[in-house]
């Protein structure tokens, strides 16, 4: 097993994650099998618990896991599934080593953060190391580890001592450390400053770890003054110095770190099994990333949200409609619901009449989960209007108040209160961590006659990750469907309402799944996908051709696919 541990100096926020994840991209190219772990310096258990303004957004694991959001991107770039277990947290050692000393493990020793935090650290990561990923359930090659923060905090200081250890306990031949910096560049001068990342390096080194690769984050291209400078100072050779400056997209990074010799260092260092054939994983990258800077079409998505402020708290729905984009030029119009609220018109009404503005001008409406009352209002208005207005519409996971005449009138004369919406077994008011519905769960289609059941390829099912609290009230599923919606999927026991469509509308689509979570850039969410297609004005004739969903490329195609078709891939 061959270890790489992705640390980071300066500043947090610097494209770590998307660094660890392109370094697994160009190996698992190579045809090794990668794992991916991310260590979480804070206390908390898992991330459930975390504001999206705070941390983020959550993404959610096939096993229900609550994880850290570069989980998404390990999960996205190198198209594996992981688990709860590949996100490490400082609450989670603390929790296995007092739960060990409760048993008796350590009989009677007193418990220290050295040696007894820093090996269950260590044996964490051995043991996760060596779960499989794949479908074909081998054991992965590499992990890649990535260290969240900075060098020099006091949260990371024991995952950095349990490393500092580890590098001799699994042999330098099996262990390296990319060190990820900050180079700034002063508008006042222009000039690309070193001395960040050298007292970065030098810290990192005071601690016991010695980078292998100084990845500088930059806003352009290093100069090689710089890089020798770098090179120098921080007691590297300068092909141990690369560059991840700004690119047009993320999906770039994993081709620019392939340019500068990143798998041949790899190859030598490490002493890796690189397969010598074509790598027909990385051309499909590239030609995904030529793709998205030809963009020429414009379709414009309203995402009607609580969180739009910061838009790592959507970080997988944005990303499932870059996937789409991939076919479907479009750009993003962000809204935030809260100002489509009556409460905004009269404390600011410019807000108001703007996101309105906003609203009523895009190709589509798009409205994603969120938890609590604030914005449920703009929510609701938003969805009205689409369904009004014959606008295509996406739902997904979050459950908005709707009024019924008919059901209203029987709720009178019975005199008692029958909800739309109510808890569900699994959630636990006393206890806010991990009781909601999570993680993978299969929906059944109740019909042949679904847009989105087309969209998935005419399949009885689909298994999607879930996370909420409440479902509809199965009690009034007659009441909603003689008012035109239909449940054309439910769970497999047939009591919960998982897919909802409009009769006589383009496309209006609510899933009580997140369908973003699984999405990738080969393999584009069906519901995104769907939703793009509509705004487009591409969906009738894209259903008439035929989709379907290759099981080979993963990628949408009709039954007749040629070079002028929408969505027509190839595959070289």
């Amino acid at each position: 097993m061959k270890y790489i541990l992705v640390t980071g100096g300066v500043i947090s926020g610097i494209g770590k994650g998307i660094i660890a994840s392109s370094v697994g991209t160009i190996l698992k190219s190579c045809g090794l099998h990668v794992t991916a772990i991310k260590i979480d310096p804070y206390i908390n258990i898992d991330a459930g618990t975390f504001s999206p303004y705070e941390h983020g957004e959550v993404f959610v694991l096939d096993d229900g896991g609550e994880v850290d959001l570069d989980l998404g991107n390990y999960e996205r770039f190198l198209d594996i599934r992981l688990t709860k277990d590949n996100n490490l947290t400082t609450g989670k050692i603390y929790q296995s080593v007092i739960n060990k000393e409760r048993r008796g493990d350590y009989l009677g020793k007193t418990v220290q953060v050295v040696p007894h935090i820093t090996d269950a650290i260590q044996e964490w990561v051995m043991r996760q190391a060596r779960v499989p990923v794949d479908d074909d359930d081998v054991e992965p090659q590499v992990c890649v580890i990535e260290l969240g923060g900075t060098v020099g905090d006091i949260e990371s200081m024991p995952f950095i001592e349990a490393f500092r250890q580890f590098q001799f306990k699994v042999k330098r031949e099996n262990f390296c450390n990319i060190h990820v910096s900050l180079v700034p560049q002063p508008s006042a001068t222009g000039e690309q400053k070193t001395k960040p990342t050298q007292n970065s390096v030098r810290e990192l080194r005071g601690l016991g770890l010695s980078p292998d690769l100084i990845m500088c984050r930059c806003s352009t291209p290093l100069d090689n003054s710089v890089k020798e400078k770098i090179s120098m100072f921080c007691h590297v050779e300068p092909e141990q110095v690369i560059c991840v400056h700004d690119v047009s997209s993320i999906y770039r990074v994993p081709l620019l770190l392939e340019d500068q010799g990143v798998v041949g260092y790899f190859c030598c260092r490490l002493n890796l099994p690189i397969e010598t054939r074509p790598r027909k994983m990385l051309a499909k990258w590239k030609e995904m990333s030529d793709r998205s800077d030809r963009l020429l079409e414009q379709c414009s998505i309203a995402l009607v949200g609580k969180y739009t402020k910061f838009s790592d708290s959507y970080a997988s729905v944005i990303k499932a409609l870059e996937h789409s984009a991939l076919a479907i030029s479009h750009k993003l119009e962000y809204v935030d619901s809260a100002d489509l609220e009556a409460g905004t018109l009269q404390e600011e009404p410019v807000k108001y009449h703007e996101a309105w503005q906003k609203l009523c001008s895009a190709d589509g409406i798009l409205v994603p989960g969120g938890f609590g009352v604030r914005g449920t209002e703009g929510k609701i208005q938003a969805i009205s209007w689409a369904r009004k207005q014959k606008k295509p519409f996406l739902g997904t996971c979050w459950i908005g108040k709707v009024r019924f005449s008919y059901a209203h009138k029987k709720r009178k004369r019975q005199k008692k209160k029958v909800p739309n919406v109510i808890d569900m077994p699994e959630h636990n008011p006393g206890q806010m961590g991990g009781t909601m519905r999570l993680g993978k769960r299969r929906t059944i289609f109740k019909t042949k006659n679904s847009i989105l059941r087309k969209l998935y390829g005419d399949v009885d099912y689909v298994e999607e990750r879930h996370r909420h609290r409440f479902e509809v009230n199965p009690e009034l599923k007659q009441h909603f469907e003689e008012k035109g919606f239909r449940f054309v999927g439910q769970d497999v026991e047939g009591e919960r309402m998982e897919v909802i469509e409009l009769d006589d509308h383009l496309y209006f689509v609510g899933v009580q799944y997140h369908p973003e979570f699984t999405s990738r850039p080969i393999k584009p969410s069906p519901p995104y996908l769907g939703l793009l297609l509509a705004a487009a004005g591409r969906l009738p004739g894209y259903l008439q051709e035929g989709c379907w969903l290759s099981p080979r490329y993963g990628l949408m195609f009709s039954e007749r696919p040629d070079s002028s078709h929408p969505l027509h891939i190839t595959e070289s």
